[in-house]
Parts: structure tokens; C-alpha cells; sequence
């Protein structure tokens, strides 16, 4: 298999770039020193060699007198071109069958199959992107809303990596005189303004803790939120899905315990995207089948990042409805937003009580009424508060980034504690690199063949 090939730069690769299956057209791409003379030796049109890069040529692949099919030859020179090598793609009619016979023709004539996210590899060994601007590529590819579509777009055209590229460039020049000093040492002289350096490092940190903080709307907008619609028999949980989806997704029945499976589907509410989740009724039941419905129900709940509860507001009390809370048993950080149905039902007297109570809200899911209120009521569980949705601001959507901004606030604490106590030289410049190279982990100015070995195995085949 191609992914248990070394990876060489000497090689020339080739993949299908467009989705597997039947289309009208299909994208073969070729990358590496061969490229163009591969394409060359198959290809009945102009002669590639001969031609500037950045333009297009008709003509046919054929093998040996065969005609496999009409093609557009797309020609890129490197260093003018994705990878920063010479890049061929050849648009073929998109037939399975002919994908299958360029492939192996190419293959034939010299070419291997790349391995996952290859292309996108040899873009960022040869410096046409840095690291976070290569995941950022996956990440635009996986894009499903506006949102995580700008978010990921501003990454790839290196915002995120121009941000840190400033932040490590404001320590460098200090780690440089705590290194001198070493050299030094023995003549007891400091070069590195020691009140400089604090104010400095204070001012750093505060940027990584920003940009830390900014990682649980990441998170939100790459990978959604878990949303579990619960409560008892007959609240209306599967109307209330129906409702925010738009659509008849739920079976919707007066006969209690209808919903006994998971029912799950997705909408994007300005730019993020909410997954929910219609659960059976929460109730004790001697039939077999709701029972096991009822206990996805109660493992849902402790899965989810937010927990809608419907209570039917013509029958239920606020002791009660504090006590099915309670009884969900909700661990730590995950939220809660009570929801009032069936107003249309309820008398004033028993609404009144709810109206006050903070985090309710009372709807009526089968006219409609309330729903857009809800959807304001989720966007703002998100905490969208004091960031820029249009991506003016950076935003770390990437676990290996937090994690590595982590690493690096820890090691600034550690230099800010030395520098208040006193500590050698020794160790300030330890933590100090520490802190430089976390922050380098993250565009890859420091990395290790496993890591990018991770990073790249994740991508699909032909990018």
C-alpha cells in the first residue's frame, strides 16, 4: 500500500483529487521532478516540456496506440504552484472506469500513488505553507458552515501563523541576551533588562491566554455542539425537533413513549452548527423496548455539551421541574437551558411562575411560537461574547494548537516566577526556550517526523 511507502521528494506522486465515484468530470494530480515528462510521455497534445506554466492544453492520454480519453491538461511550474514542484492535473470525463485506467497508465510510466495529504505535505516541506496553514487546509475542506469557513480560510492565508510568528519574535531577542549571559557567567553581567523582560512576558502571556480562550468557540465551530432534547413522555421533545430543523424529521404522537430511539440530525444557526439529539421520554416503564430507549436517553445526556430539558408547562411545577433536573445527574460543564412547552395550553397562573425564573423559556413548538427566541437562547450558551464572528480575530479551532499554547502559557509562568524570586540565568533560559519552542510546535519551525506523520495521515489522498 502506498501508506507504508517512504516519503521522498524525489519521487513523482499521483492521486485522484476530486471524490471517488460516477461525475462528470474527474481530477487526476501529479507532483514531483517527472511530473511533466510523465504526462508527456502519455499525452497526444502539445508538448508539455515546451509549454509556460499556468495554462491549459487539449488533447488525448492514450497507452500506446489506445485512446483512454479527452482530457484538459492543467500545467503548473514549480516553484509557481502548490507544492512548490512541477504540478500537472488532468480533468478526465468522470467514469470510474477511466480513473481506474489513467491511474495505473500513470503508475506504469513511472509515478506512485501519494500517500495521504502528500500534496499538502510537500507544500509545507518545501515552506509554501507552515504547519498551522497546512491543517488549515483539512479544516476548509471539512468546512460546513460560513463561519468555520472563514475561521479556516483566515488560518490557511496566515493570520493564526502571523500572530505567533510575533509573539515568539518578541522573545527571541530576550532569550538571546539570557543566552549570552550564560556564556558569561562566570563575570556576573546581565545583558537582558530584567523589568523589560517582565513587562514583556506579561504581555505575551496575555495574547497565548487569549488565544487559549478563544479555543472553546473553536472547538464549537469545527466540531459542532451536542445538543440532547430531554424531558418527560409528551413534552414535545420530537415537535420541538421538527420545529428548529424546519422539517418533519420526528414521528409526532399523543400516545406517550412514541420516540424510543436516538433521533439525531443537524442546522447551522448563524455560522454554528448544533447537533441534536430527540430522546425517548424520560419515565419508569415495564416495557422492554422504551426502557432501553429511556437508558440511550440518560447516556446521551451525560455526553452532551448542552441539555435542552422540555417540560409540558400545563402539568408541571417548578419543584418538580428542579427535581427531573437534579435527577439528570449532569456532570461538570455541562449546560442546562430549562424550556417551557405548550404555552398555547397553560393557563396564565401556570406560566407566570416560570416567566420569572432565569434560564427558562416558554414556547409553544407546535405553532412555532418562542422557537426563534431558543435559537438566540443556544447561540448565546456558545459565548460568543467578545469575539469577532467575521474572523478578524484569531481563533484557535485546533486541539494540537491549545495544547501546545498550554505548554508555552506554563513555561512563561515558570520565567515570570524566576524573574519575582530571583532565579539564576540557567533557568529562565531554560523555560524560556521551553516556551519558544511550544509556540514553534505549532507552525512547525519545530517538528518531528511522527508529528507530521500524524498531521498529514488525516488528510485525504489527493490533497
Amino acid at each position: 500500500m502506498a501508506a507504508n511507502l517512504p516519503l521522498s521528494l524525489s519521487d513523482t506522486i499521483v492521486a485522484l483529487s476530486t471524490p471517488p465515484g460516477a461525475g462528470a468530470i474527474a481530477l487526476v494530480r501529479l507532483s514531483g521532478p517527472r511530473a511533466i515528462a510523465i504526462t508527456d510521455e502519455v499525452f497526444a497534445g502539445k508538448r508539455l516540456a515546451e509549454q509556460p506554466g499556468h495554462t491549459l492544453h487539449y488533447g488525448t492520454l492514450r497507452d500506446d496506440a489506445q485512446i483512454l480519453d479527452e482530457v484538459v491538461v492543467s500545467l503548473y511550474r514549480g516553484p509557481n504552484s502548490y507544492t512548490r514542484e512541477d504540478v500537472v492535473e488532468i480533468s478526465t470525463h468522470g467514469s470510474d472506469y477511466i480513473v481506474r485506467q489513467v491511474l495505473a497508465l500513470l503508475l506504469r510510466h513511472g509515478a506512485r500513488l501519494a500517500e495521504a495529504g502528500e500534496f499538502t505535505k510537500r507544500a509545507f516541506l518545501h515552506g509554501a505553507l507552515d504547519l498551522a496553514q497546512a491543517e488549515a487546509v483539512a479544516d476548509l475542506i471539512a468546512a460546513d458552515s460560513a463561519l468555520s469557513h472563514q475561521v479556516a480560510l483566515r488560518q490557511m492565508r496566515g493570520g493564526f501563523s502571523r500572530e505567533l510568528r510575533e509573539l515568539r519574535g518578541q522573545l527571541v531577542h530576550f532569550a538571546a541576551l539570557l543566552e549570552l549571559e550564560l556564556d558569561f557567567g562566570e563575570e556576573d553581567v546581565e545583558f537582558a533588562d530584567r523589568t523589560g523582560l517582565v513587562v514583556l512576558l506579561q504581555e505575551v502571556q496575555a495574547l497565548v491566554r487569549r488565544l487559549l480562550r478563544s479555543f472553546e468557540l473553536g472547538n464549537v465551530i469545527k466540531n459542532g455542539v451536542t445538543t440532547v432534547i430531554a424531558g418527560r413522555p409528551n413534552a414535545g421533545k420530537s415537535t420541538l425537533l421538527n420545529a428548529l430543523l424546519n422539517e418533519d424529521r420526528a414521528i409526532v404522537s399523543e400516545v406517550a413513549g412514541t420516540t424510543r430511539d436516538l433521533i439525531e440530525d443537524e442546522v447551522s444557526i448563524e455560522g454554528i452548527r448544533f447537533r441534536f439529539v430527540d430522546t425517548a421520554g424520560l419515565r419508569d416503564t415495564t416495557d422492554v423496548v422504551e426502557a432501553l430507549g429511556v437508558e440511550r436517553t440518560r447516556q446521551r445526556v451525560q455526553q452532551a455539551a448542552l441539555v435542552v430539558y422540555l417540560f409540558d408547562l400545563s402539568t408541571t411545577s417548578i419543584t418538580e421541574l428542579q427535581a427531573e433536573i437534579e435527577a439528570l445527574n449532569l456532570p461538570a460543564g455541562v449546560g442546562v437551558l430549562a424550556v417551557g412547552n405548550k404555552l398555547d395550553l397553560a393557563s396564565e397562573a401556570q406560566a407566570a411562575p416560570f416567566r420569572a425564573r432565569p434560564d427558562t423559556l416558554l414556547l409553544a413548538a407546535g405553532q412555532g411560537v418562542g422557537i426563534e427566541e431558543l435559537r438566540a437562547a443556544l447561540l448565546a450558551r456558545v459565548r460568543l461574547d467578545g469575539l469577532d464572528q467575521t474572523g478578524a480575530s484569531t481563533i484557535v479551532t485546533n486541539l494540537r494548537h491549545a495544547r501546545s499554547l498550554e505548554q508555552a502559557d506554563r513555561h512563561l509562568d515558570a520565567v515570570l516566577v524566576g524573574l519575582s524570586t530571583g532565579g539564576g540565568t540557567e533557568l529562565l533560559a531554560a523555560d524560556l526556550r521551553h516556551a519558544l519552542g511550544a509556540l514553534g510546535q505549532i507552525t512547525g519551525e519545530i517538528s518531528s517526523d511522527d508529528l507530521l506523520t500524524s498531521i498529514f495521515t488525516q488528510f485525504c489522498i489527493g490533497k
